[in-house]
């Protein structure tokens, strides 16, 4: 590949982060506001179910086609047709087997957890919308191997309207756990119908053995690796749900859900663009190291001021709104989550990097550490701190970030403090104003106007001190997908 074919996917990807994210940012404002509206509308202990029984799904996600799908966007070469419907066909036989499996034992599981109100049904309807969703794998790998995200994008807005649109409704008619099952449901199908209308796929089935063992060179470790993040988190959440009341897992999750927002906004947009774009610049680490910076410059641009908004804003948002008091007790939770949230925020796209220049076996090895630490530290940190040690233990660990950045800056040099300075400095310079603001009155006018005077300035801030960074890829947001 020519030098200015390398140059041509730098710009994709750098085009393809801020195409995805300002369209996401109309999707996520959508989450946001909903999530909002729920958290007013139902019980803590209703979102404790919730959170639960989609972390019972999320294991099983994990199992559910091996790696192969990661396999063939990191392939260099097109996938060949025996190559689609052998995955589509493995998953498919693996998605059907987990299904029938849980859907055996799901009167267990809900005893194990002593859920009531509609728990059954939600288990069994997320199951449902798990199989609709692998349906979609073989469309969604070929978008993502030509960087269409914003044909990709569409589904996943469709998909949040419909499930939040049918869970405030029914929540609203007092639905209760219920309302999660219906709105997956109707989220499910929505999502495949329109994926298929809009990169039609003719569904194939077959097995053949030589692809199986090709593909499962790279899909094995990329999914032992996927299966460690599971054990890491989704399964220390059904652990915690045996252990501690289903409304202290609904205070994790909400304080989770808050804190990790930035990174929903933003992080999984870099995640999602960087791994098929990163893996085709492997062979030229130069350039890579350029997005790299890149990238780390755009996360800091917008991680930083959107934590930090959050931090200053979610207590005062509390106190005016009668119905919201009740999730004060996770306050503590909600600080300590945004703080591994930043470290997250730059230690992902890293761990990204290396998955796609083909260091499987060092990414394995950070994450077997950050699982054992997380299984060593959090149930003790239960044990003296309460519900609050999860956020604790998490916070703790995240200090270990530092470890993939080391680790990636051997193999390919790109600028750190360059890339945040800027960003960083700006946000505290923000921070400090509007806690200053907020110290002569909390009514909610003031708060809001101190909200929006910290958007101007930290604009200002970009306009006037990042021109000079902003102007040089800006263009190429704007003009390439």
């Amino acid at each position: 590949m020519r030098e200015e074919n390398f140059f041509s996917i730098k710009n994709k990807i750098i085009g393809g982060v801020f195409a995805l994210t300002t369209r996401t940012l109309i999707l996520q404002i959508i989450a946001f506001i909903s999530t909002f509206i729920l958290t007013v509308l139902l019980t803590p202990s209703v979102f404790g179910i919730f959170f639960i029984v989609s972390a019972i799904i999320s294991f099983l996600s994990y199992f559910s086609d091996i790696g192969l799908a990661a396999a063939l966007i990191q392939k260099k070469d097109e996938p060949s047709d025996d190559e689609l419907k052998t995955v589509f066909t493995i998953q498919q036989i693996l998605v059907g087997s987990l299904i029938i499996l849980v859907y055996f034992f799901s009167p267990y599981l809900i005893r194990f957890y002593q859920i009531e109100g509609g728990g059954l049904f939600l288990l069994r309807a997320l199951l449902v919308s798990f199989f609709l969703s692998s349906l979609k794998t073989i469309p969604s790998v070929l978008m993502e191997r030509k960087l269409e995200f914003g044909l990709l994008i569409i589904p996943q807005i469709a998909e949040t309207l419909v499930f939040y649109l049918v869970a405030i409704i029914m929540a609203y008619f007092g639905m209760g756990v219920v309302s999660f099952a219906w709105a997956a449901l109707f989220r499910g199908l929505v999502g495949l119908i329109l994926i298929y209308l809009i990169y039609p796929w003719k569904i194939k089935i077959g097995i053949s053995k030589p692809v199986i063992k090709h593909l499962l060179t790279f899909g094995i470790p990329f999914q032992v690796n996927s299966i460690l993040a599971l054990v890491k988190d989704d399964l220390m959440t059904i652990f915690l749900g045996k252990i501690l009341p289903l409304s202290q897992i609904g205070y994790i999750g909400w304080a989770k859900k808050w804190a990790e927002a930035p990174l929903r906004l933003i992080m999984d947009n870099i995640i999602k663009v960087t791994f098929p774009a990163y893996s085709r610049l492997q062979q030229n680490k130069k350039i890579l190291g350029i997005a790299l910076g890149k990238s780390l410059f755009f996360l800091s641009v917008f991680i930083f001021p959107a934590v930090i908004f959050l931090v200053i804003f979610i207590k005062p948002m509390i106190a005016i709104i009668p119905k919201y008091q009740k999730w004060e007790p996770a306050l503590i939770s909600f600080y300590l989550f945004c703080f591994s949230s930043v470290m997250a925020a730059f230690s992902s796209p890293l761990i990204n990097a290396l998955n796609a220049l083909g260091r499987i076996k060092t990414t394995l090895k950070i994450m077997v550490l950050w699982t054992v630490m997380t299984w060593l530290i959090t149930p003790i940190f239960v044990l003296l701190f309460g519900f609050n040690g999860v956020a604790l233990s998490l916070a703790l660990i995240s200090v270990t970030a530092i470890i993939p950045v080391v680790i990636t800056r051997k193999l390919v040099y790109f600028p750190i403090i360059k890339s945040i300075f800027k960003p960083f400095i700006s946000s505290i310079v923000v921070l400090l104003f509007m806690i200053f603001l907020l110290l002569m009155g909390g009514k909610p006018l003031m708060v809001f106007f101190v909200l929006i005077t910290g958007i101007i300035i930290y604009l200002l801030f970009i306009v006037i001190w990042m021109k000079d960074e902003i102007r040089g890829y800006l263009p190429k947001f704007l003009t390439k997908k």
